[in-house]
C-alpha cells in the first residue's frame, strides 16, 4: 500500500513534516509494506497559484496530484497561520478534481505556535476534507512546541497511525470505486438536469413569465 504526505510547512524541515512523519514512522511500524513519499507543497507554490488563477497544470503540479489519485492513505499536515490551515495548503486541495480523493482514508495534522490553535484540525480541515468525501480518521492530531516533548503526542499518533493502517487495510475507497463509482455525481450539467423552459426561469433570467421561447 502506499502512504502519501502531503505538507504544506515551510521550514527544512518543517515542524508539519517532522509530525507527519512521525505519523507515517507509526504506520510503517505496524506494516512495513506500506510505502511513504511526500508531496512538499512549498515547491509547488507557483504552480498552485498558476492553477488557481488559469487553466493551466505544470508537470510537477500534475505529478503530485496523480501520486494522490494512486495513494492509499494520506496524512495532510500544514502550520497554523491566524487561526487557520496555511493558505497553499488550502489552496492545493481547492484546485483538486472533487472526486480525486473519494474514500481515501486521510489523517488531519496541524502545527502551531501556541495551543489555542488545536481546534484547527478539526473545526477547519475536517470540513474541507469531508467536502472532498474523504473517510478522515476519528484522531487528529495537533503539536504546539510544548507538545513535542510530551508523551500524549505520541499516544496520539500512534492512535491516528492505528486508525488509518486499519482503514488503508480495509481496501474501503477501492471498493467505493469498484462498486458505486456511478452512484456519485461527477459532472454537472445544466442543461440536462435543470428545466429552462420554464416560467420561473425565464423571470430569473430577465424576462417575463409570458414570454415563450
Amino acid at each position: 500500500m502506499k502512504l502519501v504526505i502531503v505538507t504544506a510547512g515551510t521550514g527544512d524541515p518543517s515542524s508539519s513534516r517532522l509530525l507527519a512523519d512521525r505519523i507515517a514512522a507509526r504506520v510503517t511500524g505496524r506494516d512495513p509494506a506500506v510505502t511513504v513519499s511526500a508531496i512538499e507543497l512549498k515547491e509547488l507554490a507557483t504552480d498552485v497559484a498558476t492553477a488557481l488563477t488559469t487553466p493551466l497544470t505544470s508537470q510537477k503540479l500534475q505529478h503530485a496530484i496523480e501520486e494522490l489519485e494512486a495513494a492509499d492513505g494520506i496524512i495532510a499536515s500544514t502550520p497554523v497561520y491566524k487561526a487557520g490551515p496555511s493558505g497553499l495548503f488550502t489552496s492545493f486541495f481547492h484546485i483538486l478534481d472533487n472526486d480525486l480523493l473519494i474514500g481515501k482514508p486521510v489523517v488531519l495534522a496541524a502545527t502551531a505556535g501556541t495551543a489555542r490553535h488545536a481546534l484547527v484540525a478539526d473545526d477547519h480541515m475536517r470540513p474541507l476534507f469531508a467536502y472532498l468525501r474523504t473517510l478522515t480518521a476519528p484522531t487528529s492530531v495537533f503539536a504546539a512546541p510544548e507538545d513535542w516533548a510530551d508523551p500524549a503526542l505520541a499516544q496520539r499518533a500512534d492512535r491516528a497511525a492505528a486508525e488509518l493502517t486499519l482503514l488503508m487495510a480495509s481496501g474501503f475507497a477501492t471498493a467505493i470505486r469498484d462498486q458505486k463509482w456511478q452512484s456519485y455525481q461527477h459532472d454537472f450539467n445544466p442543461a440536462a438536469d435543470i428545466e429552462l423552459d420554464t416560467d420561473l426561469m425565464r423571470l430569473a433570467a430577465g424576462g417575463s413569465a409570458a414570454e415563450t421561447t
